[in-house]
């Protein structure tokens, strides 16, 4: 048995050198090129792109870039929705030494502007439909002069160092700030630990994604896992409610289906039929999947759901599979290839076996990011030692299986005591007239802190039968002291619960 909280496997198969991101994903299908690579969904139809016609159009893509004036290790904003026009962009960007910086269609005048001051990128690549500041200091270019031209010459793939840099993503963190994540090439070779340590993915899957391609989780297993190893990627048309996406995975045969949990509540409170005869499981990541929903959506589509931990800084490294299922409570344990550790978080210490403290994974993991740009100090703080801390609150058993406790800037001081969000929200979304909650802590007083639950139901709840509900189920010093109903708990674009934004509601809390 283990006596501290480390996972030690072989290290993974090196990525080869020399190499290149959107070659590698490119390659499975050439062996295939007739084979559906992408297929954009709707109740009417669907837009399908074969393997050989995406190396085509990204290739071409690539020499557009080129005309227009871009050079290599020059940076790229894309502002493009869930179109083929996306993975075009940002594949053919990378296979010429171009980086492209996702950013999500749903950020405003103000926000965008911030994130073009903040980049300084030499173009910005728009969709259609996507609105642009005016007077931005670099030229606009339409997708579709770089997507829908094809008499355009392909491009070479450019080889080169798999540590050199990719590509950008933005994520929030747990300040609220963007920070621009840098990628190297040799990240997506790293996630072939997650095709049989998470995905169960093989080349004849048809896999379908529900989130925004601006996502890392996404941009992974949408899009390039599947390309990479030569099977189907399915995405729903921009604007595809619930209830049709309910009826796309049946209609289009999708073998495995991958959402974030807050997809498959919103799936589950439409009453659609949630049986899919060709699906196999389900994947779930982004945020914590609670053990009601798991059931939930176990019992309506007779289909295993697999859930992952991972961050944009790293995508998955923990996570249950077909192979590898979870125990009851349990997220998952490291995948084949990846060094973990839980670690103290006063001293940084190795944890014992079942002791709670911050995930960690190895500083040389292939797959963990170049840096934060323009941000050496705020890279430096997330590395000590050998280790990289994903801020992550776990604790790990003698088997290597991680149970998740919320993010270390989520964790509820009340009277001294540490507490779990997930603990306290598992117990009031068991109660039979709310839909959902979320817990936070508040600062009362100076130093005293007590727990405010956020809930949404159809009707009122009095408060005291609510704390009596708690107080039989959770320990005294687990029990809410305030409780509000609001309308819609605040969530981002993939459906994430934003907390910071219920901490600043506490300020109206009486």
């Amino acid at each position: 048995m283990l006596n501290l909280s480390l996972f030690d496997e072989a290290p993974p198969q090196p990525c080869p050198r020399p190499f290149n991101m959107a070659g590698y994903v490119l390659a499975a299908g050439l062996a295939t090129p007739e084979k559906p690579a992408l297929e954009v969904l709707s109740a009417q139809g669907s837009r399908r792109l074969s393997h050989g016609a995406l190396r085509h159009r990204v290739l071409s893509c690539a020499t557009g870039l080129l005309e227009a004036g871009l050079a290599p290790g020059e940076r790229l904003l894309m502002r493009i929705g869930n179109s083929a026009d996306f993975p075009v962009v940002f594949l053919a960007a990378i296979a010429v030494g171009i980086i492209p910086v996702p950013s999500s269609t749903q950020l405003t005048e103000r926000e965008t502007r911030a994130l073009i001051a903040d980049l300084q990128p030499a173009a910005l690549v728009a969709g259609p439909g996507i609105a642009v500041p005016a007077d931005i200091p670099c030229p606009v270019i339409a997708a579709a002069t770089l997507t829908e031209a094809p008499d355009i010459p392909e491009a070479r793939i450019v080889m080169g160092d798999p540590d050199r840099l990719a590509y950008i993503i933005y994520t929030s963190g747990s300040s609220g700030r963007p920070r621009a994540v840098m990628h190297a090439h040799r990240a997506v070779w790293a996630r072939r630990m997650m095709w049989s340590g998470w995905l169960g993915l093989g080349p004849d899957d048809r896999l379908l994604h529900a989130g925004a391609f601006n996502w890392t989780y996404t941009l992974g297993v949408g899009l390039c896992d599947p390309w990479a190893i030569g099977a189907s990627a399915l995405i729903p048309a921009e604007g595809t409610d619930r209830a049709t996406l309910a009826l796309l995975l049946r209609r289009h045969r999708a073998s495995i289906f991958a959402a974030a949990p807050g997809v498959y509540r919103q799936l589950l409170n439409t009453g659609a039929d949630l049986e899919f005869p060709q699906l196999r499981h389900a994947l779930s990541a982004g945020e914590a999947l609670p053990a009601a929903l798991r059931k939930a959506w176990v019992t309506a589509s007779k289909r295993p759901i697999f859930e992952a931990l991972g961050m944009s800084e790293i995508s998955t490294f923990v996570s249950a599979s077909p192979t590898t299922p979870a125990p009851q409570g349990a997220t998952g344990k490291p995948q084949m290839g990846r060094r973990v550790a839980v670690l103290s978080e006063r001293n940084f210490a190795i944890q014992p076996v079942d002791t709670p403290g911050i995930l960690a994974i190895d500083r040389k993991d292939p797959g963990l990011m170049l840096g934060y740009r323009g941000a050496p100090r705020e890279t430096a703080e997330k590395f000590v030692g050998d280790w990289f801390l994903t801020g992550d609150i776990v604790r790990m058993d003698s088997a290597g299986f991680v149970t998740y406790l919320g993010r270390s800037d989520d964790m509820m001081n009340a009277g001294g005591y540490r507490v779990s969000p997930l603990e306290v929200e598992a117990v009031l979304n068991a109660h039979p007239d709310i839909i959902e909650s979320a817990a936070v802590s508040i600062e009362v007083k100076a130093d005293t802190f007590v727990i405010a639950a956020f809930y949404q139901s159809d009707i009122d709840l009095p408060d005291k039968a609510l704390a009596d509900y708690c107080a039989k189920r959770l320990a005294r010093y687990k029990c809410p002291r305030l409780f509000r109903r609001i309308q819609t708990l605040p969530k981002g674009a993939n459906n994430k619960l934003r907390r910071k934004d219920l901490r600043a509601e506490t300020g109206k809390l009486p």
